[in-house]
């Protein structure tokens, strides 16, 4: 068993499409009209036949109030693993990203978390090497 689909919960399938492939890099997979929104799904660059990350629409009604607050406890919904977290701070910040957390160290890892324009909050993890 592996995982084929995850969900990211999104207030504006539109933005997050824009954001999550022109900002973080990701490549469209599938966008397949589903009543009035999408099954639209985006995939890393280095893994096009990888897991697939739907950018679901928050329309339930717990949708917002979970996002809410996570994103007023700090709580990220995702983390997206990175090679160098310094490096795509810089790089992101210069494309005028948001973040909650600046890079630091944790643990085993150094993160950040940056807000997707969309209602939540992600973390970016590097693994310290050993």
């Amino acid at each position: 068993m592996r995982i084929h689909v995850t969900s990211v919960l999104v207030d504006d399938q539109a933005r997050a499409l824009d954001f999550y492939t022109r900002v973080l890099g990701f490549t469209p997979k599938h966008d397949v009209a589903v009543g009035d929104h999408r099954w639209l799904t985006v995939v890393s660059r280095e893994a096009p036949d990888g897991v697939e990350l739907l950018l679901e629409p928050d329309v339930h009604p717990a949708a917002k109030p979970w996002k809410a607050a996570l994103v007023a406890d700090g709580i990220p919904a995702m983390s997206f693993q990175v090679d160098d977290v310094d490096a795509e701070y810089d790089r992101l910040l210069a494309l005028g990203v948001r973040f909650a957390r600046k890079p630091a160290d944790a643990g085993p890892a150094r993160v950040a978390v940056l807000d997707d324009t969309c209602g939540n909050l992600i973390q970016l993890l590097q693994m310290k090497s050993a």
